[in-house]
């Protein structure tokens, strides 16, 4: 959501043991009282947006997008299964290589203008053509993407063709069964031309470095089940602040910036597993760290446990386990010994002298206070094997996009799957790929990918693809040390259309207001709710 890169610096104080986990409030929507609802408001912590379907990478901006704009398929809010959205069925060929699109009757962009099979053929090819597009490799499995993305062919050679305005028809490399899931993300949204032109269920009202107001569209092909009539995006870092906002009943949704302890309804707490793993990867095409040699045996020495200590759900692997995936071996051993031999190898095969000094930069945020005790804890393993680990930090919360022009060897990465399949995970290691920022190569593991890619049954495809991420950890491209944790404020007796799910997608499209009593009495002022906070906690 995934989508997407999604990079997790949530500014969040709590212990675990103070929070409450419980399910999901379901109701139907069918039921909603329209007289109810009003603007919807929701905390997120500071940033900077970008609102480009195809060069945005952060999660909290495919929430956003996927508000803005609608693709042929989208993602169902409880199950996460691509379902109908602009295209009303899909007809896949005997050899699975044809997928023949049915575009919906009735489908305008917020100007009015009627969206057809050639606006479907015109957005995609716009985000092959992006320079930097991020997903733009996902298309790969299209006949001729690749080449044109590449600036090989012309678009006239691309697998994408609209038949007529309702028919879009999509020749495949290899069956891909996923492909409907792909085009679930934002990147791959129908797009207009035009400026502030929109077709999902939102349109952009109002913008600012403080907030975004977004407006129900009244064009959209399903605008009488979108009940929100607007939804107010704020951000702000001060975690008192939202969480007395929620408190009071002004907010209705916060993402990761409050502080759960402050909570006057524990249950509004939404903490759960996500789809998610955090880890380090080495830049390999950087000497000497281009070799596998040298990262293996910096790998030997890192202390797993010291490491992974600070993450609530510890990842020795890089996909999170899925029903049906076979497990891979992990990294978890820890030997200075077995170290110290593999380096003092790496060093006379790479014609390194012994007691030459290897110098090793590590680039992070330098408001993370995690990545910095990150670094300290591998500066420290590593010195024993001669390596000087040094820093290279930065301010800008967007540095990941800049990794390619960073003089730097070593980073930090969070990534969020856009669905839920392994694939989601090693296309970011697939040469080729616009997701690849390690510059990692590797034959064997782009022999598995092509292989999976042709492999209909799905514990064959899985086993190959687990081949391929042992390929990937045996030759020390990453560290990997958490999966990741979701963590909101909202009250599922107060607001319906929001479910917890593995992707942390949250489509504003479905959200409603509830009939519900209010926490607190409206009459509290903000310094008596302080101060009753205060008591309770002491």
């Amino acid at each position: 959501m995934r989508m997407k890169l999604k990079m997790f610096f949530a500014l969040v104080f709590f212990t675990f043991f103070q929070i409450a986990i419980f399910p999901d409030e379901f109701q139907d929507s069918s039921s909603v009282d329209d007289s109810i609802q009003r603007e919807f408001l929701v905390l997120m912590s500071r940033q900077r947006f970008n609102l480009n379907p195809h060069t945005a990478t952060y999660s909290s901006e495919a929430q956003i997008l996927d508000a803005l704009y609608e693709g042929l398929y989208s993602y169902d809010p409880r199950t996460l299964d691509p379902i109908p959205a602009l295209a009303t069925n899909c007809k896949v060929s005997r050899d699975k290589k044809k997928l023949t699109f049915t575009i919906r009757e009735g489908a305008h962009f917020s100007d009015g203008s009627e969206i057809t099979a050639s606006s479907v053929r015109n957005s995609w090819l716009l985000l092959l053509s992006t320079p930097n597009a991020p997903y733009a490799s996902l298309f790969d499995c299209i006949v001729g993407a690749a080449d044109y993305r590449t600036g090989k062919i012309s678009e006239k050679d691309v697998g994408i063709i609209a038949r007529d305005s309702r028919t879009l028809v999509v020749t495949l490399l290899t069956p891909t069964a996923h492909f409907t899931k792909i085009i679930c993300h934002p990147a791959f949204c129908v797009r207009a031309f035009q400026d502030n032109v929109f077709s999902g269920a939102f349109v952009l009202s109002e913008r600012s470095d403080e907030q975004i107001v977004l407006k129900k569209n009244e064009q959209y092909w399903d605008a009488e089940n979108v009940h929100i009539p607007s939804i107010r995006i704020k951000t702000d870092d001060d975690i008192s602040e939202n969480s007395w906002a929620f408190n009071t009943g002004k907010a209705d949704w916060i993402v990761s910036a409050f502080d759960a302890s402050l909570l006057l309804n524990r249950s509004s707490v939404r903490l759960s597993t996500i789809f998610g793993t955090e880890y380090i990867f080495f830049r390999c095409d950087r000497p000497p760290f281009d070799r596998a040699d040298i990262r293996n045996a910096l790998i030997a020495a890192v202390p797993w446990e010291e490491l992974r200590k600070l993450s609530y759900v510890q990842a020795s692997s890089l996909v999170y386990p899925l029903s049906g995936y076979p497990s891979v071996e992990g990294l978890t051993e820890t030997s200075e010994e077995d170290a110290l031999e593999l380096m003092e190898a790496a060093r006379k095969n790479a014609g390194i002298k012994k007691d030459e000094k290897i110098r090793l930069v590590m680039g992070i945020l330098a408001s993370s206070e995690r990545q910095k005790r990150q670094f300290e804890i591998l500066r420290d393993a590593w010195k024993k094997l001669g390596v000087e680990l040094d820093v290279n930090a930065t301010n800008d919360s967007r540095y990941i996009e800049a990794i390619g022009e960073w003089d730097a060897d070593l980073f930090v990465y969070s990534w969020i799957g856009d669905f839920a399949d392994p694939i989601a995970f090693l296309e970011l290691f697939r040469d080729g790929s616009t997701l690849n920022q390690t510059a990692w190569k590797n034959d064997d593991f782009s022999s598995a990918l092509l292989e999976a890619a042709s492999t209909t049954e799905s514990d064959a495809r899985y086993k190959i693809l687990s081949e391929a991420e042992q390929i990937l950890l045996d030759d020390g491209v990453i560290l990997p040390v958490s999966h990741q944790v979701s963590l909101h404020a909202l009250n599922p007796l107060a607001v319906g259309g929001w479910f917890t799910n593995a992707l942390d997608i949250h489509p504003y499209k479905y959200l409603f207001l509830k009939h519900s009593s209010s926490e607190i009495p409206n009459v509290v002022q903000h310094s008596q709710v302080k101060t009753e906070i205060s008591c309770s906690l002491r």
